[in-house]
């Protein structure tokens, strides 16, 4: 099975990114606003939905800070007239996605498509061509700073490593199928490429995990900070050489524990669902967006532009590689604040800080008498997956009691809260809870920060556990 992929079409981009990565901050400016108009061209003739917003107003003229802002609940609402593929339907492919054994697979042999969780409430799927995962090819391949360069430079196609994805293998998310056509392009890295689930014990995780010894780990922070306990206690019989991590965010007190305990470098990336690769760290440590192929624009609440060096309230994504499913001024909800100075690796990229996902690891009791973690991505991942509820927050009471929030009403909100207590149970036997108890809070709002997006599970703080 041929998976998305263009090989003329990725040559000629990574050209243009090896060009621009140092090309002074007026090329990247003259880079964007040449796709913009491209991108905009092609939304108002193919887009129903952008045709209608963008009606009265000429793209070609108009500053992009003029155009409307849309955000996932009003795209997902008009999907079918958002794609400018009349073949694509919400449905079919909310069907598609529900296969778990589908992932990867090329739909109609000629888009990608992941889904993404519910942070906002709402699940999103996302639609890539090959033109667009030949740009995410390219950045990811030719911005990510590796601390071998040497051997990089002697092995570009990682053919000497075991990369080891730990994460929610059991959707269609991004990072699932991305690894997925890895092996499909690449067939002997089959052997050396494998993704391993968080959803199985700690025990059963370390158990696979010693057996493949991976050279290279690419995971959450979270879940990277969970390895290097279990490595503090001689459970882990290896020692990566690499870890990468993105999706959560990223503390100097957890890159501290995790490079000192597992004696490896960090690199951290930034990227969503609507943009792959947003940013990557250089060799310095600073995170670069990658604004040759997107436009960031901080806001802050009430929807105006934030100046550079101040944490915005939210971020204005417009995605320069799309023109399948058109993403401008979309509102992606991340905190970000973006530096004035330039970065001492060289690059003319801006240096970017990211305030993104904060859900906490909770520790439980075990039923040896030994602490569990259960970790945030595994909890909101059986909640999504086996529940269907995405907006939430669960939070912990003691070592033994979660309570569980939901902004529901009347016979669906019982039925919401039975689906998560049932896949939360199921989760703790995985896990080898002693026991787990389930309070339910419904018809109360979910908190939100000041971005507007709840910190879906939430540790007992010290000082109060007994």
């Amino acid at each position: 099975m041929m998976t998305v992929f263009d090989p003329l079409r990725l040559g000629a981009v990574a050209l243009d990114v090896l060009a621009s990565g140092r090309a002074a901050p007026a090329a990247i400016v003259a880079r964007q606003r040449s796709r913009l108009s491209h991108l905009l061209d092609a939304t108002v003739r193919g887009s129903r939905l952008y045709r209608e917003r963008l009606q009265g107003l000429d793209p070609a003229s108009t500053p992009l800070g003029a155009l409307p802002v849309l955000d996932r609940a009003e795209l997902i609402e008009r999907f079918d007239d958002w794609v400018t593929d009349p073949q694509l339907k919400l449905a079919q492919l909310r069907a598609f996605t529900a296969d778990a054994t589908r992932i990867g697979e090329p739909y109609l042999n000629k888009y990608l498509v992941w889904e993404s969780s519910g942070t906002s409430h709402l699940a999103g799927v996302f639609v890539q061509d090959a033109r667009a995962m030949a740009v995410y090819d390219a950045l990811e391949a030719l911005r990510r700073s590796t601390p071998r360069p040497l051997q990089r430079w002697f092995d570009p196609l990682l053919l000497a490593e075991r990369i080891a994805f730990v994460g929610a293998t059991t959707g269609h998310f991004a990072s699932m199928v991305s690894m997925q056509r890895l092996a499909q392009l690449n067939p002997f890295m089959a052997q050396s490429l494998r993704c391993f689930s968080i959803l199985q014990s700690s025990s059963a995780l370390i158990a696979e995990l010693n057996a493949f010894a991976p050279t290279v780990i690419a995971t959450y922070p979270t879940v990277a900070a969970l390895l290097s306990d279990l490595a503090a206690q001689g459970a882990l019989h290896f020692k990566p050489r690499e870890i990468w991590t993105g999706g959560e965010t990223l503390s100097s007190a957890v890159r501290r524990h995790v490079e000192q305990t597992l004696g490896c470098v960090l690199r951290n990336s930034y990227g969503a669902s609507e943009f792959m690769s947003i940013g990557w760290e250089c060799g310095h440590g600073q995170m670069h967006a990658n604004t040759d192929w997107l436009i960031l624009e901080p806001i802050d609440a009430q929807g105006q532009p934030v100046p550079a060096g101040q944490a915005s309230h939210s971020t204005l994504l417009t995605n320069l590689a799309n023109f399948v499913q058109p993403l401008i001024r979309y509102d992606l909800g991340d905190q970000i604040t973006v530096h004035p100075e330039r970065c001492e690796c060289g690059s003319s990229l801006p240096v970017i800080e990211v305030r993104g996902r904060r859900d906490d690891p909770l520790l439980m009791a075990g039923q040896n008498g030994r602490p569990v973690t259960l970790l945030p991505l595994a909890l909101t991942t059986v909640l999504e997956e086996e529940a269907g509820v995405f907006d939430f927050q669960l939070r912990q009471q003691d070592d033994h009691t979660l309570v569980l929030r939901l902004d529901l009403q009347g016979a669906e909100a019982t039925a919401a809260a039975a689906r998560c207590v049932n896949a939360l149970e199921q989760l703790a036997v995985a896990q080898g809870l002693a026991r787990l108890r389930i309070l339910t809070e419904l018809g109360r709002p979910v908190p939100r920060g000041r971005s507007g997006k709840p910190q879906r599970v939430v540790a007992q703080r010290q000082g109060k556990r007994h």
